[in-house]
């Protein structure tokens, strides 16, 4: 029976080695099936955009396909749950944006994932900076000179966004909380109108994500303030950052990034970190991103995860002293 017992010992323990080293043996070799990045949006936006050029260059060096799934609905949350669910083998990806570390300040009764925790970082692939824009409401030339006429009606001047919540929403109270100025929020349900209605003095002016104001400041149709990036953008070089105009240590950066679902093996993140590296040097990959108003960007792993984890403490912080929750 001894023997029997031992006997039995011995088979758990070389199918658990057996076991071991397959699963190591396939980690090695990753990837060996094709990968799918989801997206919380439809198709066409720019996080999809990012997702797609992304996709055919990790398709050419890493030999699989890698294929991008739209999953849109509940501001990403849809998309993010089934990443936090999915197995952690990094065969199944989320191309996250901004919004993702806003999450738990607008909607922490309903979600089912942790931001931070339930992610495996990976890297940032692209940012588009917000920048102030102003139509022809405000006669101003600077950033200065909008200060001062907001200084003097405070409450007065409008500032449109995207919607309640939205990144324009979190980086506009940013701004005005930092210089201690008022104004009123006009939230619309899409960056479209919001453009179109600062071009014709409805509102007096936006933070915007480069992206979605680009041909219009490049027509004259609005007038571009202030670059809220730590340099200036090589698509409007000749706009200040924040900093150059007097006001120091605002950021608000919309960035584009990879995230896996926590405990994904080291090798297929090196793998995917290499493939980034490369789209960020890709001729063809720059050329599509300044097209979106967006320069590549590559902070991966302990630095990406660490602008996650204190972007959404912020967030979660100004959410509160908003009294603001979408749940």
């Amino acid at each position: 029976m001894k023997t029997l017992t031992s006997l039995k010992q011995v088979c758990v323990a070389v199918l658990m080695v057996s076991t071991s080293l397959g699963v190591l043996a396939q980690s090695a070799n990753w990837p060996t099936k094709p990968i799918r990045i989801i997206v919380g949006f439809s198709a066409g936006g720019p996080t999809d955009i990012v997702a797609r050029v992304f996709a055919e260059q990790a398709s050419r060096t890493l030999g699989q396909p890698v294929v991008v799934e739209n999953k849109p609905g509940a501001n990403t949350i849809l998309a993010a749950e089934a990443v936090a669910a999915a197995p952690a083998d990094g065969y199944t990806l989320l191309m996250a944006a901004t919004n993702h570390t806003m999450i738990p300040a607008l909607y922490s009764a309903r979600v089912k994932f942790d931001a931070v925790k339930s992610f495996a970082p990976v890297c940032t692939l692209a940012v588009s900076p917000t920048i102030l824009v102003t139509g022809t409401s405000m006669n101003v030339k600077n950033l200065s000179g909008f200060m001062q006429q907001v200084r003097e009606a405070p409450g007065k001047r409008t500032y449109g966004t995207p919607g309640s919540g939205s990144s324009g929403h979190f980086a506009s109270e940013q701004f005005l909380r930092m210089v201690g100025l008022t104004m009123n929020h006009i939230p619309y349900k899409g960056a479209a109108q919001v453009v179109t209605d600062v071009m014709g003095g409805q509102v007096d002016s936006s933070f915007a994500t480069l992206g979605s104001v680009l041909p219009q400041v490049q027509s004259g149709k609005l007038t571009a303030l202030a670059v809220a990036s730590n340099k200036r953008s090589t698509l409007l070089p000749n706009v200040p950052t924040f900093a150059e105009s007097g006001v120091k240590g605002y950021s608000a950066d919309a960035w584009y990034g990879l995230l896996a679902p926590a405990g994904t093996p080291v090798t297929a993140l090196q793998a995917l970190e290499k493939v980034s590296a490369q789209f960020a040097e890709q001729a063809s990959s720059i050329a599509k991103l300044q097209g979106l108003g967006m320069e590549p960007q590559h902070m991966c792993r302990d630095a990406f995860g660490g602008m996650l984890e204190s972007d959404t403490k912020a967030y979660v912080k100004l959410a509160n002293e908003l009294n603001l929750k979408l749940d």
